[in-house]
C-alpha cells in the first residue's frame, strides 16, 4: 500500500530544498543591502521572483506543458490579499532593515525564529497537532536565536535583531495563511505574490526618495528573487500540502543554517563561541523536529475539495465524462468518510482533532 512508504516524502525533500534557496539569499541579500535602500530592495526582490514564475507561468502556456494543478478560485482571494500583505510586503522590509544592523551570518541564524513563528500560530491559532517532542525542539531554537540576538549589558536585544524577529513573526502568519492555498497552484500563488508586494513595495520605496540601483545590481537582486523567494514559495507551498505548517516550519528551520555558512565565507565574519553554541542549540531543535513519528486510528469526514492527486487510498471516487483521464490530475472530487490507521502529517486530508494527552 502506498501509505507504507515514508510519510516525509515528497514534502521533507521539498521542504529542504525551499529552505536552501532562501537561506542562501539572506547573505546575498546582506552583499546588495549596501548599495540598494533595503525598501526598495524588498520591493525588487519580489518583483523579481513574481516576474521569474511569470514567465515560467506563460512558458508553461506556450510550450503546451499539461499543468495538472487547480487553480485559484474567487474564494481564494481573501486569503492571497493577506498572504501578499504579511509575507510579501511586511516581512522583507523588515528582514532588510534588520540586515543592515545585524551581521549576516547572525541574522541567517535569527530566521530559525520563523519556524517557531510558524509552529506557535499553526498550534495555538489553527489548532494543529503539535507533541512534546517538536514543543522540546521549539525551545531549542528559541534559545540559540535568544543566545545570537542578545548583545549585552544596558543595550539588550539589539533593534536590527528585533527587525529580523518581526520579520519571522510576520512570516509565521504568512505561512499559516498560505496553507489555506495549498491545494492550488503553487507556481500561480508565487507569482501573483511576487508581482503585487515587489511592485507595492517598489511604488512605496520610490516614493519615499528611494533610487533605482544600477542596471547590474537590479539584475542580481532579481535573480536572488526568484531563486531565493520565488521558487523557494514554491517549494514551500507544496511542502505544506504534504506535511502541515508546523513541520513544513520545522524542516524549513535549516534556512538560518545555510545562511549561517554562506555568511561566514562571503564576509569573513568570525566563528564566535556564541555562534556555534546557538547553531548547536538550533540544531538539536530542528533533529527532534525531524524525527517525529505520528501514528494512530483517526476518522476522516466528508469532504469536497481541488487539488492535483493520483487514485490512492484517500481518492477513491467516480469521474465525470469530461475529467481528464491521466494520473496525476485535478478536478472537484467528494472524500467518503473513512476510518484507519497509518503515519501521516497534517496535510491536506489529515486536518483531523486530537484528544489531549
Amino acid at each position: 500500500m502506498a501509505l507504507s512508504r515514508s510519510v516525509a516524502w515528497p514534502g521533507a525533500p521539498m521542504a529542504l530544498a525551499s529552505a536552501a534557496l532562501f537561506g542562501a539569499s539572506t547573505p546575498l541579500a546582506k552583499l546588495l543591502v549596501g548599495h540598494v535602500d533595503p525598501w526598495l530592495l524588498a520591493g525588487l526582490l519580489y518583483l523579481g521572483s513574481g516576474i521569474g514564475l511569470g514567465i515560467v507561468h506563460l512558458g508553461r502556456r506556450f510550450l503546451g506543458i499539461d499543468q495538472p494543478e487547480a487553480p485559484l478560485r474567487r474564494g481564494d482571494l481573501p486569503w492571497l490579499a493577506a498572504v501578499v500583505l504579511a509575507g510579501g510586503m511586511v516581512g522583507p522590509v523588515l528582514l532588510m532593515v534588520g540586515l543592515t544592523r545585524t551581521p549576516a551570518s547572525s541574522a541567517a541564524l535569527l530566521l530559525n525564529l520563523e519556524g517557531l513563528a510558524t509552529m506557535g500560530i499553526a498550534w495555538l491559532a489553527f489548532h494543529e497537532n503539535v507533541d512534546r517532542r517538536l514543543l522540546l525542539g521549539a525551545l531549542a531554537i528559541l534559545a540559540g536565536a535568544l543566545l545570537l540576538s542578545w548583545q549585552g549589558g544596558p543595550e539588550g536585544v539589539g533593534w536590527g535583531a528585533l527587525a529580523v524577529a518581526w520579520a519571522c513573526l510576520a512570516w509565521g502568519i504568512d505561512n499559516n495563511l498560505t496553507r489555506r492555498l495549498s491545494s492550488a497552484d503553487p507556481v500561480q500563488i508565487a507569482m501573483t505574490k511576487g508581482l503585487v508586494a515587489g511592485s507595492v513595495n517598489l511604488v512605496l520605496a520610490l516614493s519615499q526618495g528611494a533610487a533605482l540601483p544600477s542596471v547590474g545590481v537590479t539584475a542580481a537582486t532579481a535573480v536572488v528573487g526568484f531563486f531565493g523567494y520565488g521558487l523557494s514559495l514554491v517549494l514551500f507551498v507544496l511542502g505544506l500540502r504534504h506535511l502541515g505548517t508546523a513541520r513544513t516550519g520545522a524542516y524549513f528551520s535549516m534556512a538560518p543554517f545555510i545562511g549561517a555558512i554562506l555568511a561566514l565565507m562571503l564576509f569573513d565574519e568570525p566563528l564566535t563561541w556564541r555562534l556555534m553554541a546557538a547553531a548547536v542549540l538550533m540544531g538539536v531543535g530542528l533533529y527532534l523536529h525531524l524525527v517525529e513519528h505520528h501514528e494512530h486510528e483517526h476518522a476522516h469526514e466528508e469532504m469536497v475539495h481541488e487539488h492535483v492527486h493520483v487514485h490512492d487510498e484517500h481518492h477513491q471516487h467516480d469521474h465525470a465524462p469530461s475529467t481528464s483521464p491521466g494520473e496525476p490530475h485535478s478536478h472537484v472530487h467528494r472524500h467518503a468518510p473513512m476510518v484507519h490507521r497509518h503515519p501521516h502529517y497534517p496535510d491536506l486530508h489529515h486536518r483531523h482533532s486530537h484528544p489531549e494527552t
